[in-house]
């Protein structure tokens, strides 16, 4: 198998996680692999899986237009010269010359069904490149049950055709924090001791975070000493962010903290008093996820897959500020009721293992070359 790193940010958010711990977990497996990577990330592979053969891509793909170029004219060579089986591009794009066998990873149907959440020309880019996956692919992953259904609705292709393969979560990053993690945490952030509510996620319209800000905000009213909000993770596109924040009362304090080092994320989800996560839509929800494995008391909605991972073990709120405010009140208000779903979110979040996802990526890969063997070529 080859794996196509190249598309993997330098900022490792949800797809980055994915590819990086998927790869580490295959060659944990002993699973025969190459990682095809951008020069910066070639360290980082070789430490990940060093039982890996890892490539450095040999031009610039340091743009999307030179990676795309890279992908669709090198890497089928470069497949064929490897005498590799399988293909895996995990992030949408796929080389449309490639003769040889290939999985594509689709992560969510946002993209047609909530296309006003992203840019105008993202959505209509990941469209276009869903539906050609879907035509050419030997087989498309999906992470959620919900992003099948989704695909199914709005293009020709069957859910039953899609493989879904949930992802895992990283314990060694996402754990329930000693208190010298959450010290250091508190401290990054310039927090001091006060008490917080942590959301941690780019600042995209998709995140909702506007309703998060001001259901705080509603929450907060007639309280004595109210927690802070601390928002941290990339600034994002979200227009309605600065115009939420400026209806925040002075008296309460809300923190952009940005993107926080992961040796710092654990102690800073687990040391919240709850994590808030009022979603619009998740083709997975990664970051729900790494809060409950962190034993922290999340809330979030109940929009596409959020249920899948988060099952009995979070709360649920609409993704409205008024049903934001109730929520955080309730929980604010019931301590026990906090303490028993961050247990219960601790236990939920063993059942989600990148051991697990990588021995099904592998059964995954089976299934493709089978397919391309079988049809000779693509779907």
């Amino acid at each position: 198998m080859l794996i196509d790193a190249t598309a993997v940010p330098a900022d490792r958010g949800g797809v980055g996680r994915y590819v990086d711990s998927l790869v580490a977990a295959l060659d944990a497996d002993g699973a025969p692999v190459t990682v095809v990577c951008q020069p910066r990330d070639f360290r980082l592979y070789s430490q990940l899986a060093p039982g890996t053969r890892v490539l450095p891509a040999t031009e610039s793909t340091s743009t999307r237009t030179a990676r795309l170029t890279w992908e669709q004219t090198t890497l089928p060579t470069l497949a064929r010269r490897l005498g590799v089986d399988v293909v895996h591009s995990p992030h949408y794009t796929m080389p449309l010359a490639l003769n040889k066998a290939s999985v594509v990873t689709l992560h969510d149907a946002t993209f047609f069904t909530d296309a006003v959440l992203h840019s105008s020309v993202k959505a209509r880019f990941f469209r276009a490149w869903t539906v050609a996956a879907l035509r050419r692919a030997s087989l498309c992953v999906v992470p959620s049950e919900a992003t099948a259904t989704e695909l199914a609705k709005v293009t020709r292709v069957r859910a039953s055709e899609l493989e879904v393969i949930q992802h895992g979560v990283d314990v060694e990053r996402f754990h329930p924090p000693s208190p010298d993690e959450v010290r250091a945490a508190r401290e990054a952030i310039g927090l001091g001791s006060t008490p917080y509510i942590a959301f941690l996620g780019a600042l995209e319209p998709r995140k909702n975070v506007p309703a998060l800000i001001r259901g705080y905000a509603k929450a907060m009213a007639g309280r004595t000493d109210p927690p802070a909000l601390v928002l941290a993770g990339q600034p994002g596109w979200d227009t309605q962010v600065e115009k939420a924040l400026e209806g925040v009362p002075h008296r309460l304090r809300v923190i952009r903290a940005g993107y926080l080092p992961f040796g710092t994320l654990a102690g800073f989800l687990g040391g919240s008093e709850m994590v808030a996560y009022p979603s619009l839509g998740e083709g997975f929800g990664l970051p729900v996820l790494e809060a409950m494995a962190c034993g922290a008391c999340v809330l979030t909605t109940r929009r596409l897959s959020l249920p899948e991972v988060g099952g009995d073990a979070v709360a649920y709120c609409g993704v409205g500020a008024g049903d934001v405010a109730a929520a955080i009140g309730e929980l604010l208000d019931d301590p026990a009721r906090r303490s028993t779903l961050a247990a219960a979110a601790q236990r939920r979040a063993k059942e989600f293992s990148w051991a697990a996802t990588a021995e099904r990526h592998r059964e995954a890969y089976g299934r493709a070359w089978l397919a391309w063997r079988s049809g000779g070529g693509h779907r």
